[in-house]
């Protein structure tokens, strides 16, 4: 059984003052709550800061250093990727085994955009890492929603070519779920063959939640996946 926690659009910045929010203190929070639990692994859902600045990475670097557990991050259409690929080069997730688990990490960031797009090269690359897995069961992630939020979150700001993907995902029997950020929202949706979850911020949430999250995983050695939002 391995224990999973997820968080997401941490929106870090030279400022404290982010969004109307103090976003380091939101994510000191976060990450005295993860003191009381016994968790594998950390996966960072993108946007870890706000404007992309190389001392902004090494501030919310430093905010997670009480974290013992392996740190796994991507990008979001908020980070500057080479930034990120320098300060957390150790951290990028490109695939990572636990146990009988694997994680696929997807690139879904456009230069300049807020929305996302899978390019056919990644998605390509994606497939083949797919086929290739000798692992029981595998959870995707990305940065942007791949379904309609139904919420009052724009889906025009998601992925723009969720058909794509699904059209991946759906010829691989090993996937148990995509997870993904950016809405800043919690919740999760039915699929046929998986189970689709949006991670909350550990700055604000974009709806009328107004308490900061994380996700908690947890995946059985029988491929079974429970999750749940924590609140803080």
């Amino acid at each position: 059984m391995i224990k999973l926690i997820q968080i997401s659009d941490c929106h870090i910045d030279d400022q404290v003052m982010t969004m109307g929010v103090n976003t380091q203190e939101n994510l000191k929070k976060v990450v005295k709550k993860l003191a009381d639990y016994e968790f594998d692994v950390m996966l960072i859902s993108g946007d870890l800061t706000h404007n992309g600045t190389p001392s902004s990475y090494a501030r919310i670097k430093e905010i997670l250093a009480p974290i013992n557990t392996p740190i796994h991050v991507i990008g979001g259409n908020h980070d500057n990727l080479i930034q990120l690929n320098t300060i957390f080069k150790d951290n990028i997730l490109n695939s990572t085994k636990l146990g009988n688990w694997q994680i696929i990490g997807i690139d879904s960031v456009q230069l300049n955009k807020a929305s996302g797009l899978l390019t056919k090269e990644a998605l390509n690359d994606l497939d083949q890492k797919l086929s290739d897995s000798n692992s029981e069961y595998i959870i995707v992630v990305l940065h942007h929603p791949i379904v309609s939020m139904n919420s009052s979150w724009d889906d025009n700001l998601s992925l723009e070519n969720p058909e794509d993907l699904l059209q991946v995902l759906n010829k691989h029997s090993k996937i148990r779920c995509v997870v993904f950020g950016h809405a800043h929202e919690s919740a999760s949706f039915n699929h046929e063959r998986f189970a689709i979850v949006s991670c909350p911020s550990t700055a604000l949430q974009y709806n009328k939640e107004s308490r900061i999250g994380f996700n908690e995983f947890t995946l059985h050695d029988n491929g079974q996946i429970d999750w749940t939002t924590q609140w803080i």
